[in-house]
C-alpha cells in the first residue's frame, strides 16, 4: 500500500472552537474534506482563552517541552483531540494565548512568531505517529513557519524533506511592524531573511511567507490575479508577480450539510430545490419578523454582512433613495462603519415599510434572509473568495454582485449568461451599476417569471461542497512531493 500524505494544517482559528471570519470557516471545513485512504490532514491551534470550556474538556495532555523564540525560551503545553474524524494540536502558553481578544493585542507580532516557532518545535514530538510531508500555513498569523522552517531547521532531516503552502484568506492584514522584530524577537538577524522580508522599511510577516513557501494560493482563481495588480495588491502586487510561478487560487467550499434549506432549523419552513415554492412561506414570515409590508409580489432584496465599503455598503446606502421609490423591500443584516449603520437605519425609520436593517448580527436571522429573500445583494469593492453568494444560491436566492473575486468565479450574471445564469452581476464599482444591475433583476421578476425559475433551478443545482475543492488541493500537495 502507498503511502499516506500527511498534512498538518495551521490557523490561528478553526471553527466550531472559534471563529471570527472566512479563515475559521476553512479551517473547520477543509481538513476534513481532505481526508482520504491516501492522505491524512491534522489541524494544529493555539489554545486561545475564548475556546469554549466544552471542548477544552475533551482535550488530550501530551506532554510539555521549551519553544525557542529569539532570546526566549517559553513553555508549550501539547493538547489533543479527535473530532468528526480529525486530529486537532493546541498549543499552550498562557502568556501569549490567555487574553481579553483572540487579535489586536499589544505584542500580535510576538504571539505569532511564538505561535509559528511552536508549531515547527511540535513536529519533533509529533512524528512518531505522524511525520508531515506538507505544512499548510495561513494567513498572516501563520506566515513565519515557512520562514522559520529554512533558516532555524536547515539541514535536520526530519523538516528538511517538508513542503510548505501558504494561503492568503486576506491580504489587508499582513503583520507588519518594526524591522528591530527581526532580530530581537524573531531572531533571523544575520539571515537572508532579514532582508527579504523587509517591505516599506518594516518587517513583513507575509511577505516572508510568500518569498519563502513551496507553493501560494489565494481563496479563489480570479483573486490570485487581481492581487498582480495595484487596486488589489495592497503593495505587494510586484512580489506577486514576481511569484506568479507559485501562485494559484482555489475557491473555498460551504458546509452544505450545515446550510442546507430542507433540514436548517432557523427556517419557518423547510424546502429543497424540488419544493422552490415553500420559499414563498419563508419570505412572508421574513417581512413579519422585519416589520416590512407582508407581499409576497414585491422581490425582498437581502444584504448581510459588514456595513463597509469593501461589502459595498456605501453604494447600497446611496442608493436606498431610489431602491424605495422602486417597488423592492430591502432587509439588511449586520454591523460596520457607523456612517453606513445611521443611514440604513434612517432609511428603515422612514421607507414606510420597505426597507429594515437590523444593526446586529444574528445567525438564525441570518439563515432566515437567505431562505426568505429573492435576491442576495453582494456588491463588493474586492471579494477574495466570498460564501454568501454560494450559501444565497443553496437556498434560491439569487445572488447580485460585484464582479471581483471569488464572485467572479462563482456567480455567473444575467447580462453575460442569459438563462444559463444563476445570479446578477455589474463591473463598475459604483452606483449607476449596482443600480442598473437591481433594474435587470426587478424586470425579470415582474416581467419573465419564467425565466426567474430558470435561474433559480441553476443556482440550486450549482454543487458547492468542499469535495471539489479539497480535489484541487490534493493536486497541488501532490505536485510538491
Amino acid at each position: 500500500m502507498a503511502k499516506k500524505t500527511n498534512v498538518l494544517f495551521a490557523a490561528f482559528e478553526c471553527a466550531p472552537f472559534l471563529k471570527t471570519g472566512g479563515l475559521g470557516d476553512v479551517a473547520g471545513a477543509l481538513p476534513a474534506a481532505l481526508k482520504s485512504d491516501d492522505m491524512d490532514c491534522r489541524v494544529i491551534l493555539p489554545l486561545l482563552s475564548q475556546i469554549p470550556a466544552k471542548y477544552k474538556e475533551k482535550m488530550k495532555y501530551v506532554e510539555h517541552y521549551d519553544v525557542d523564540l529569539g532570546w526566549r525560551k517559553q513553555y508549550c503545553g501539547l493538547f489533543t483531540m479527535r473530532m468528526g474524524g480529525v486530529t486537532y494540536y493546541f498549543l499552550d502558553n498562557e502568556f501569549y494565548f490567555k487574553r481579553a481578544a483572540i487579535y489586536g493585542e499589544f505584542d500580535d507580532g510576538e504571539r505569532v512568531a511564538y505561535f509559528s516557532m511552536a508549531v515547527l518545535e511540535t513536529i519533533r514530538h509529533i512524528a512518531k505517529n505522524f511525520r508531515p510531508d506538507i505544512l499548510h500555513a495561513n494567513d498572516w498569523h501563520t506566515a513565519l513557519i515557512p520562514v522559520f522552517l529554512r533558516e532555524k531547521f536547515n539541514g535536520d532531516p526530519l523538516y528538511d524533506r517538508i513542503k510548505t503552502v501558504f494561503t492568503i484568506h486576506n491580504l489587508k492584514f499582513q503583520g507588519q511592524y518594526s524591522a528591530y522584530m527581526t532580530g530581537d524577537v524573531l531572531g533571523l538577524q544575520g539571515t537572508p531573511a532579514e532582508g527579504q522580508m523587509i517591505h516599506d522599511g518594516a518587517v513583513n510577516f507575509l511577505q516572508g511567507a510568500v518569498i519563502y513557501s513551496d507553493a501560494v494560493t489565494t481563496v479563489s482563481p480570479t483573486y490570485a490575479e487581481e492581487i498582480c495588480r495595484p487596486e488589489y495588491g495592497e503593495g505587494l502586487e510586484g512580489l506577486f508577480q514576481s511569484r506568479k510561478y507559485k501562485l494559484s487560487g482555489i475557491i473555498n467550499g460551504i458546509d452544505t450539510k450545515s446550510y442546507d434549506p430542507a433540514t436548517d432549523k432557523a427556517l419557518v419552513v423547510n424546502y429543497d430545490a424540488s419544493t422552490l415554492k415553500k420559499k414563498r412561506e419563508n419570505k412572508l414570515a421574513l417581512q413579519k419578523e422585519m416589520g416590512l409590508n407582508e407581499d409576497p409580489g414585491v422581490p425582498v432584496f437581502g444584504m448581510v454582512g459588514r456595513l463597509t465599503m469593501q461589502k459595498g455598503a456605501n453604494l447600497v446606502s446611496d442608493l436606498m433613495g431610489r431602491f424605495m421609490s422602486r417597488n423592492m423591500q430591502v432587509v439588511v443584516l449586520g454591523t460596520g462603519d457607523h456612517v453606513y449603520e445611521e443611514a440604513l437605519g434612517q432609511a428603515a425609520f422612514s421607507s414606510g415599510g420597505k426597507v429594515s436593517a437590523s444593526i446586529s448580527f444574528n445567525e438564525g436571522l441570518a439563515r432566515r434572509i437567505y431562505a426568505g429573500a429573492d435576491v442576495f445583494l453582494m456588491p463588493s469593492l474586492f471579494e477574495p473568495c466570498g460564501l454568501a453568494q454560494m450559501i444565497s444560491m443553496r437556498y434560491g436566492t439569487l445572488p447580485l454582485v460585484r464582479e471581483t473575486g471569488g464572485l467572479s468565479d462563482t456567480v455567473k450574471g444575467y447580462w453575460d449568461h442569459g438563462e444559463e445564469a444563476d445570479g446578477f452581476s455589474f463591473k463598475d464599482f459604483d452606483a449607476s451599476g449596482l443600480s442598473n444591475a437591481v433594474d435587470q433583476a426587478l424586470n425579470l421578476w415582474f416581467d419573465h417569471p419564467d425565466i426567474w425559475k430558470k435561474l433559480q433551478s441553476n443556482a440550486t443545482g450549482r454543487n458547492f461542497s468542499w469535495e471539489e475543492s479539497a480535489e484541487e488541493y490534493r493536486k497541488l500537495y501532490r505536485s510538491l512531493l
